[in-house]
């Protein structure tokens, strides 16, 4: 019997499709802050099906984005980025129980390492500006979202959980065992 299964292709597509939507399309942008719910289909997806799996997922997400909808030319530093933040959302995500702390760690890690730490670079490399003068608007606008940000994950990924158990391996896994215990 073959491993390979199409329901993870689909749904990398739609979470594809959903992050192009949400950080391209409906997205609050400017030069060098961007506020966007692109986060939300990565961060399911790596609950769903693991890091390495988000990671290629927000990797093919942000040079879609960048190849249809973008702004400015490709940069492969953002997607190094994107790459890293699927991972992490994956990594914290996938067959864990999900709770309030476990959902705060990784949206933290993300925030402080990849958008204001790698990102600030990328846009310093980018525009040739100083990073002190693209870092204060950017921590401003993260510590802003980041309370939104895993407000918002919680609120779509706990009604998903209850009426896709199936989709989230540490729902099957509790499932699993209750029905042996009994």
């Amino acid at each position: 019997m073959s491993r390979f299964s199409v329901k993870p292709l689909v749904y990398a597509g739609v979470s594809v499709a959903l992050a192009v939507l949400f950080s391209y399309v409906f997205a609050i942008q400017t030069i060098f802050v961007r506020i966007t719910f692109g986060f939300l289909p990565i961060a399911i997806y790596g609950a769903m099906y693991g890091p390495m799996k988000a990671g290629l997922v927000a990797a093919a997400a942000d040079f879609i984005g960048t190849a249809l909808l973008g702004t400015s030319i490709f940069f492969p530093g953002f997607l190094v980025s994107g790459f890293l933040t699927g991972y992490i959302y994956g990594w914290f995500f996938y067959r864990r129980r999900v709770t309030w702390l476990r959902a705060c760690i990784p949206f933290f890690l993300v925030m402080v390492f990849i958008h204001l730490g790698l990102n600030t670079l990328w846009l310093t490399i980018f525009y040739h500006k100083a990073a002190s003068a693209i870092f204060l608007s950017r921590l401003i606008k993260n510590l802003l979202c980041y309370p939104m940000e895993v407000g918002l994950f919680l609120m779509v990924y706990r009604p998903l959980l209850r009426f896709l158990p199936e989709q989230f391996p540490q729902a099957a896994a509790k499932k699993a065992a209750t029905s042996t215990a009994a």
